[in-house]
């Protein structure tokens, strides 16, 4: 559910806190696990010594219970020193908490080996120009390093463009916090302002002169006289583009800078008994001594320890590591006689500091550090000075009693690390010393992240949480955190240094700032994804199970919507809501899934989502987000065409496209991709220009109606032109078919890649690759060239009977008509052209099917060359086709109907009696009821017989019968087959000729209408409905004996029976050829005739 932003930040420090004190209780559990303990609470801080200049020593300062020490502890800490017996006390004005009594601005970016170096700060005058003076300020700062003549010690400097001056009053508890060198850059364009900005020029001077060493004024756009003159301290430049010696003038500034050095090291160094030494202090200090006895033996211990501890610094910026370690050493010996805690902790982590020098040559600050090992200007040799005594290039030892003495008085790096806890415990005594304690906190983390001891720095960071400074400002804020996250970055805690990231992400855009600033917000919550698991690139959870913790994951998400609208730009707020949805949907409740999506139809409806990059300022593109769960997709299956539109090779051309196969048996390479091939390629083809459908099974996983617009096919190959859909899915719905169609507009391979949706505004593009779990048939058809379309219609009604021939093709149309035994009907099929291209082929061929009656002559009959006469046939025209429907089946009844008749005929079989063409079909019954009182005699005479065939329509044209491709139409035609009259039994009488004889025929009506029986030279016969009667018709004479035993040769049937039955239907056409009998029903016109058509 979307929260507010402002609320979230509200709740921002006790989620620190929480965060924190749980990490804290963890680690106390754990110490107590290893020491094999119960778990105790640490030791609180001791009390603070007294700020000299305020009244607040009896009371505690609440520390103890606001920071917990390092989880080892330190050294125990003796006790407090008792306060001044004169003047310790004061009664001064301060607060403890003034400008001077402590330093208010922490350098994050402080590092051991900023410990030997030079601060120099650059500074502009009046009015510069920003890009010129950054410009100017990069050239400064590359010269870092100075090898000093006829010496093998460098100069290290830090530069600065601005440095707090209250940083500087620590210049002597820390001599790299003191500002020793001022290079200042200023405009001046004509003589006249030339007094003014020298002055500005001393004026800057002032604000750090009780600590400068030398200064230099860099002057661009003056030229005459005044630029003339030589000057040492002042150097003209005719523009910033003219300015070649820029980097020389550093080099000699710095060399000035040692010089001075140089000669402060010496005279502080030397051990001048009769001198009495000054006392150095801190700012908070110096009220704190008035009134004591110089004299005394503490105090001198106390002077001395300082001065030693002073003078380390100083040999440690001049490149003295050996001497400095000497220093240092003396100096915590001397102030841990005095209880000097303060100067005890800055002598400890000096120490610390010129040991890791010695150790880590290459610095431990990071990129910073590295440039000072792997720097351009440090050649080979001058890195060997960096550390003197080391092995020279001829690998003799330039100075082997120094490396011995150094070796001697250098911490291990185990020991490193230890005095550094002892000197923050001694830091954290006093409530002024806050910035020192947290910049040696962060210096241990980088000097523990080189030794790869991540669970100490983490303890050392979480202590420096915890170190309350003055009233930060929320930029501060945000610096403090975002250091935090760098450090946890570096030790491998990727949670926490995201965590920090995004607090400083949250101070941002704090309630108490006037102008929140959005834009960093959303810059530092995209660091933080990485630490959180969380990719936007939605690629990365496709790719198993689902990494991270998801409730902080859609927080996340939702600050980045925030911090998008607060930006003003609805295309990212989109962006990141199609994100959240799409990768958070199993985490997302029922209430949440609707809240999200009406927040982002809301946003959709200002600005629609795209399949395009979005490139932010900084140059990261953030990677569309197509919806491949809304709706899921389970099986992406390719259709074949409608049978009647599937196009088949002509036989002829088949082995043209046949590849050559491999000679050998088996090969693993060309198995493999015959395999690939087979999962990609299928093995049917779709036309140019005609419809293809592909059949999604997808189903909704919301919990309310999807509706999916512009649902349609990506593809690659040929060009295709996709027909969209939409669709509305129930909740829940399961498993649901959806058909997307389209029509290819060229030839070739097609390839379906995917497909595409428009969901709740935004527009997505969802490729089958990236679709997990996804059954496909493949996804590579090949298109041939276009080919006719072919419709049929014909004068019949269609039939209730559909075709099921034994080959397993399907009939595309099925048409019925009712007949009598013997007559003809006339079938009339229109043939419209409903595609593209001209019908310029076309065959015709018929089957029967399923039957099992004895046809007698031709079932269906055409004359082709009529309708092909009508070809081509171009598209919308239409042609007519005529075939003939001639029922002709057995006329002989098995048995006798008639038992009165008892002369010695035979029963004939094999009769056939035709008809002539009837002009109107009538509806008749299937079944007839016969006489009562004959039923008990005769078979069932009403019996309707079926006949089925297929006409097979072969056609082709345009360009697809170039490449011999053709398509096949099915009519099925459902013939039933009534009786009419039967021929129940056939004898013989002589006639008064001997040439001739009379042919008794016993003949039955079956049908319920009156019929009429004619024959040859005779007159009419007429039946009732039920009737038989016998006919007596007078024929020439003819022998069976004078026919051959087979119309045709023996050897073509199989059997004899079959052979019998040819014979029996030889003799039944010759009969029929003199008979020539016929019968015609009055009430419909019908006109049939015995014999052959």
């Amino acid at each position: 559910m979307l929260i507010s932003f402002s609320e979230f930040l509200l709740n921002v420090p006790v989620f620190v806190q929480t965060d924190a004190q749980s990490l804290r209780k963890h680690q106390v559990r754990h110490r107590a696990r290893a020491a094999g303990g119960k778990p105790t609470t640490q030791r609180a801080h001791p009390p603070p010594p007294p700020c000299p200049e305020c009244a607040c020593a009896a009371l505690p300062t609440g520390r103890e219970h606001e920071r917990p020490l390092p989880s080892v502890p330190p050294r125990p800490a003796p006790a407090r020193p008792a306060r001044p017996a004169a003047g310790g006390g004061g009664g001064g004005s301060c607060p403890g908490s003034c400008t001077w009594c402590k330093m208010s601005v922490p350098d994050y970016m402080q590092c051991a080996e900023d410990h030997q170096t030079l601060l120099v700060v650059v500074q502009p005058i009046g009015i510069v120009p920003e890009e010129s003076f950054f410009r100017i300020y990069k050239r400064i700062s590359a010269v870092s390093q100075v090898n000093v003549r006829d010496s093998q010690r460098v100069l290290y400097i830090r530069y600065r463009h601005h440095y707090p001056p209250e940083n500087n009053e620590w210049g002597d508890f820390q001599t790299h916090r003191k500002v020793v060198g001022l290079i200042t850059i200023t405009d001046c364009s004509s003589a006249k302002d030339w007094p003014q900005t020298f002055e500005k020029f001393h004026l800057q001077k002032e604000m750090y002169g009780s600590t400068l060493y030398d200064s230099r004024l860099f002057v661009f756009g003056l030229q005459g006289e005044i630029a003339e003159q030589p000057r040492t301290d002042v150097a003209f430049y005719p523009s910033y583009d003219e300015c070649e010696t820029v980097e020389k003038r550093i080099e000699d500034f710095i060399e000035s800078l040692f010089i001075v050095l140089e000669s402060k090291r010496l005279d502080r160094a030397t051990d001048k008994s009769g001198d009495k030494i000054p006392l150095l202090c801190v700012p908070f200090e110096k009220k704190d001594f008035v009134g004591l006895d110089t004299d005394s033996r503490h105090y001198k211990k106390r002077c001395q320890g300082r001065m030693r501890k002073h003078v380390g610094d100083l040999c440690l910026q001049a490149g003295m590591l050996q001497d400095s370690l000497v220093h240092y050493h003396m100096a915590v010996e001397l102030l841990r006689s005095v209880n000097d805690f303060l100067w005890l902790g800055a002598a400890l982590e000096g120490l610390c500091s010129a040991s890791v020098i010695y150790h880590y040559p290459g610095g431990t600050g990071g990129k910073v550090g590295s440039r000072r090992a792997q720097g351009g200007s440090l050649s080979a040799e001058a890195g060997n000075r960096h550390r003197p005594g080391a092995l020279t290039s001829n690998g003799i030892n330039a100075d082997t009693s120094a490396e011995i003495g150094r070796a001697k008085n250098c911490l291990s790096p185990e020991d490193i690390i230890d005095k550094y806890k002892e000197a923050i415990s001694y830091y954290g005594k006093y409530k002024n010393a806050g910035v020192i304690e947290l910049e040696a906190c962060v210096k241990a983390v980088r000097v523990l992240a080189i030794q790869k001891r991540s669970m100490e720095a983490s303890e050392f960071l979480q202590n420096a949480v915890y170190i309350n400074l003055r009233q930060l400002s929320e930029e501060e804020k945000i610096q403090r955190y975002s250091i935090l996250s760098e450090l946890y970055e570096r030790i491998g805690f990727h949670r926490k240094s995201a965590f920090f990231k995004r607090i400083a992400a949250m101070q941002c855009a704090a309630p108490s700032i006037p102008e929140p600033g959005w834009r960093a917000c959303y810059k530092l919550l995209l660091e933080t994804l990485p630490g959180y698991s969380l990719s936007l690139d939605p690629k990365d959870f496709s790719k198993g199970t689902h990494r991270g913790w998801a409730a902080v994951q859609m927080r996340l998400l939702h600050e980045l919507v925030y911090a998008s609208r607060r930006m003003g730009n609805p295309a990212l707020c989109v962006r990141h809501l199609s994100f959240l949805l799409q990768t958070m949907l199993d985490f997302l409740s029922d209430q949440e899934k609707k809240d999200v999506t009406q927040s982002l139809e809301s946003y959709t409806a200002k600005c629609p989502g795209t399949m395009e990059f979005i490139t932010l300022p900084d140059g990261l593109k953030l990677p569309p987000v197509p919806f491949t769960k809304l709706p899921i997709v389970r099986s992406v299956k390719l259709l074949n065409l409608p049978t009647s539109l599937r196009p088949h090779k002509m036989k002829s051309l088949l082995g043209q496209n046949v590849s050559t196969k491999s000679p050998f048996i088996y090969s693993p390479i060309i198995a493999h991709s015959r395999g690939e091939e087979r999962n990609k390629k299928i093995d049917f083809q779709w036309v140019q220009g005609d419809v293809c459908e592909v059949q999604l099974m997808v189903y909704n996983p919301m919990p309310f109606e999807l509706r999916v617009e512009n649902m349609g096919l990506l593809t690659t190959g040929v060009e295709f032109e996709s027909l969209p859909a939409a669709l509305s899915l129930p909740a829940e719905s399961g498993l649901y078919p959806v058909t997307l169609v389209g029509v290819p507009q060229t030839t070739g391979q097609i390839t379906v890649n995917g497909y595409h949706t428009s969901v709740f505004g935004v527009f997505s593009d969802c490729l089958l690759d990236n679709l997990p779990g996804v059954k496909t048939n493949g996804s590579t058809v090949e298109v041939i060239p276009a080919l006719p379309r072919l419709q049929i219609s014909t004068s019949l009604p269609r039939s209730a009977h559909t075709l099921q021939p034994s080959t397993g093709d399907e009939i595309s149309t099925n048409v019925s008509v009712q007949l009598y035994n013997g007559e003809t009907q006339q079938l009339i099929i229109k043939l419209e052209n409903i595609g593209t291209e001209p019908l310029e082929k076309l065959e015709v061929t018929a089957k029967t099917v399923n039957t099992k009656e004895k046809l007698y002559g031709d079932f269906l009959s055409w004359k082709l060359e009529d309708t092909l006469s009508q070809f081509p046939l171009k598209p919308g025209k239409i042609a007519t086709f005529t075939v003939n429907i001639k029922v002709k089946l057995d006329f002989s009844c098995q048995e006798n109907l008639l038992q009165d008749l008892s002369d010695d005929g035979i029963s004939v079989t094999g009769l056939p009696l035709s008809s002539p063409f009837r002009q109107v079909v009538k509806p008749r019954v299937e079944t007839k009821p016969i006489n009562p009182q004959e039923s008990s005699k005769v078979g069932d005479f009403s019996h309707v017989k079926t006949l089925e065939a297929i006409l097979n329509f072969k056609y082709s044209g345009g360009p697809g019968h170039v490449e011999g491709y053709y398509r096949n139409l099915s009519l099925g035609l459902h013939v039933e087959v009534e009786p009419s009259v039967f021929f129940t039994r056939v004898s013989t009488l002589p006639a008064s000729s001997t040439r001739q004889c009379h042919l008794l025929l016993d003949v039955f009506n079956s049908t319920e209408h009156e019929l009429t029986i004619s024959a040859w030279n005779n007159e009419d016969l007429i039946l009732h409905a039920g009737e038989c009667q016998r006919m007596a018709i007078q024929v020439d004479k003819f022998s069976f004996e004078s026919f051959p035993e087979s119309p045709t040769d023996g050897t073509q049937f199989a059997n004899a029976k079959q052979l019998e039955e040819e014979r029996q239907q030889a003799k039944g056409l010759e009969i029929n050829s003199k008979l020539d009998i016929c019968w015609k029903i009055i009430s419909f016109h019908i006109n049939t005739c015995f014999k052959n058509i």
